[in-house]
């Protein structure tokens, strides 16, 4: 199935779904959040997906607090942990993070990986997502099992990268 995209970020960009849905992840890839999860419980302080949102199954968003004022950091009330866990677009584009595939970062990866979607950048994504379970052990080792005040903006990043990071 083909995808064409044309939304606030990406203009006549189109790209194929060659995998079910959710399946056939690369074996290293085992993330434990499906992007739905993730957009339910609050990341990117409710800004992240606004304007793309017809590229993505309706039901992604029927219990998402979405952003809806001008500002174009979100709020980060509408995130799980309630603090700001993620440097601004333009700080991920000067160090280089961001594919033109996919203009909004490795969310907007992985939710197109979900779907099926398969490219050249996926080796590069996933290494970039394995890279994040540092953070998993720095949790781990300074805080009580279920204590969700402990190192909640590290929390909130790790649930910006489909780690579940309510049940450490």
């Amino acid at each position: 199935m083909l995808i064409q995209v044309n939304d606030g970020m990406q203009k006549n960009y189109a790209y194929e779904l060659t995998e079910p849905v959710g399946k056939n992840f690369h074996p290293e890839f085992t993330p434990e959040l499906t992007p739905k999860e993730m957009l339910e419980l609050g990341v990117f302080n409710g800004k992240y997906l606004n304007s793309c949102q017809n590229e993505f199954p309706i039901d992604w968003f029927k219990n998402v607090n979405l952003f809806l004022g001008e500002s174009q950091n979100g709020n980060p009330d509408l995130n799980y942990f309630k603090v700001r866990a993620s440097q601004p677009l333009e700080e991920w584009q000067k160090k280089g993070w961001i594919n033109p595939q996919d203009p909004r970062g490795w969310f907007q990866w992985y939710c197109r990986y979900f779907m099926g979607r398969r490219s050249a950048d996926d080796l590069r994504q996933i290494k970039r997502w394995k890279a994040m379970k540092r953070h998993i052990a720095q949790i781990k080792n300074n805080c009580q099992f279920g204590d969700l005040q402990c190192r909640p903006k590290q929390r909130q990043a790790l649930l910006h990268w489909a780690y579940d990071s309510i049940n450490m």
